[in-house]
C-alpha cells in the first residue's frame, strides 16, 4: 500500500467513526473566497494560506481548514442541534523546512448544540480521546474564554482592552502590550517621538504639513488615529494587582482540578472571570462523567493561543512524543464565529480535527 493509500485508509476509518456518532457527512469547496477569511483573521492569514486570483470570483484561497465553510453552510441551511463530519485536503504554507506538510488530509467533527455547551465540549473531547487512545498521545487542554473574561474585566480603557483582545492569539504581541499598559515596559521610542510632535501641534496641522496623502486612509482617519494615541498616553497604567493576576493567569499550568482550585482562589480578586470559571467546573464534571480523569488531565490557561483565531472557549489538542511533530488532533469551542457568519443568528458550537497522516505514521503503516 502506498503512503497516500495508507493515509486515506486511516482517514476513512476515522470518518466512519464520526458517522457512527450521528454526524452528517458534508463536503466543502477546495477554493474558498479569500474575503471571508481576511475579514475574520486580517491580513495575517496570507502568511499561512495559498492565495490565487480568479477572473470572475476575485481573490480565492486554497482551503486552509474546514470549520469556516462548515459553519457558513450550517448557519445558512442547518437544523438544530446538528453534528457534521468531513474528510479532505487542507493547504498551509510553511516558512521553513519542517515536519509540517503543505498539503494534508484532515478529518473533522463539529457539534452545534445550544442546550448544554459544557457537555458538548466533554463529548467531543472524550470522542477524540477514545479514537486516539491506541496511540498513547499526550493531551493538552485550555480555556481561552477565561483569559478573554479576565481582559474584559480589567479597570482600563475600552481601547486598551480591545487591543489586548485582538492580540490574544499572538502571545508575544499580547505580552508586549500588557507590559506597556501595566507600566512594566517603557513606551516604544518611535511612539514617544510621535506623541512629542502631536503635543506640540494638532493632528490636523501635522497631517496638512505632511503633504500629499498616500494610501487609503483619509486625513480624518489619520487625525482620529493621532487623537487615539494622545488619549492612550493619558490613560493610567493597569492597576498592579490586576496586572499581577493576569500575568499569573497567563502562566497557569496544572492538572485540571488543581487549576480549577487555583482559579477559584483568584476569582474574588478578578470577579469578571467567575462565569467562565463556573463553565470550566461544569466541563470538568461532564468530562469525569464520561470517564476522563480530570485529576490528571493537563490544563494550560494559555493553551490554543497560536491556533486559528476563532476559538473563544474550551481548546484541546493531542500530541505525539516527538515535539517536532504538529498536533495529531486539535479543536475547541468557537461560539463567536457562528455569530459572525450567521447574519444575526448564532449557536454554540465545538469541534475538532485529526490528521490521519500522523495517525498512520505513529501506527507504523507508512
Amino acid at each position: 500500500m502506498t503512503p497516500k493509500a495508507a493515509i486515506r485508509a486511516e482517514a476513512e476509518t476515522l470518518f466512519a467513526a464520526f458517522r457512527a456518532e450521528g454526524a452528517l457527512p458534508v463536503e466543502t469547496d477546495i477554493l474558498q473566497p479569500a474575503e471571508t477569511l481576511l475579514d475574520l483573521y486580517g491580513e495575517d492569514i496570507r502568511a499561512r494560506a495559498y492565495v490565487t486570483a480568479d477572473p470572475l470570483r476575485g481573490e480565492m484561497m486554497l482551503r486552509p481548514d474546514f470549520t469556516v465553510p462548515v459553519v457558513q453552510a450550517h448557519m445558512a441551511h442547518g437544523a438544530e442541534p446538528a453534528r457534521y463530519c468531513y474528510m479532505g485536503e487542507v493547504f498551509r504554507k510553511q516558512d521553513s523546512p519542517s515536519a509540517r506538510a503543505n498539503e494534508y488530509l484532515q478529518v473533522g467533527f463539529e457539534l452545534f448544540d445550544r442546550t448544554a455547551p459544557e457537555q458538548a465540549d466533554a463529548q467531543v473531547f472524550a470522542l477524540f480521546a477514545r479514537l486516539l487512545a491506541p496511540l498513547s498521545l499526550r493531551a493538552a487542554t485550555g480555556d481561552i474564554g477565561i483569559l478573554m473574561a479576565a481582559v474584559r474585566g480589567l479597570s482600563t480603557s475600552d481601547r486598551r482592552k480591545a487591543a489586548l483582545l485582538r492580540h490574544i492569539w499572538r502571545p508575544t504581541r499580547f505580552r508586549a502590550l500588557l507590559d506597556r499598559f501595566s507600566g512594566r515596559a517603557p513606551m516604544p521610542t518611535a511612539r514617544a517621538a510621535l506623541l512629542d510632535h502631536l503635543q506640540k501641534d494638532s493632528p490636523e496641522a501635522l497631517t496638512r504639513a505632511a503633504g500629499t496623502l498616500v494610501g487609503l486612509r483619509s486625513a480624518e482617519d489619520i487625525a482620529a488615529r493621532a487623537r487615539a494615541l494622545i488619549d492612550d498616553a493619558a490613560t493610567p497604567p493597569i492597576a498592579a494587582p490586576e496586572a499581577a493576576l493576569l500575568y499569573d493567569l497567563l502562566s497557569l499550568q496544572a492538572p485540571a482540578r488543581a487549576a480549577l482550585n487555583h482559579l477559584r482562589g483568584i476569582t474574588p480578586m478578578l470577579p469578571a472571570i467567575a462565569p467562565a470559571v463556573d463553565r470550566f467546573a461544569a466541563r470538568l464534571d461532564a468530562l469525569a462523567a464520561l470517564g476522563i480523569d480530570t485529576e490528571t488531565l493537563p490544563f494550560e490557561a494559555s493553551h490554543g493561543r497560536t491556533s486559528l483565531e476563532y476559538y473563544d472557549g474550551f481548546v484541546f489538542s493531542f500530541h505525539a512524543a516527538d515535539p517536532a511533530l504538529p498536533p495529531v488532533a486539535s479543536g475547541g469551542r468557537y461560539d463567536a464565529l457562528t455569530a459572525v457568519l450567521g447574519a444575526g443568528r448564532s449557536i454554540p458550537a465545538v469541534g475538532g480535527v485529526i490528521r490521519p497522516g500522523l495517525v498512520a505514521r505513529l501506527k507504523g503503516v507508512i
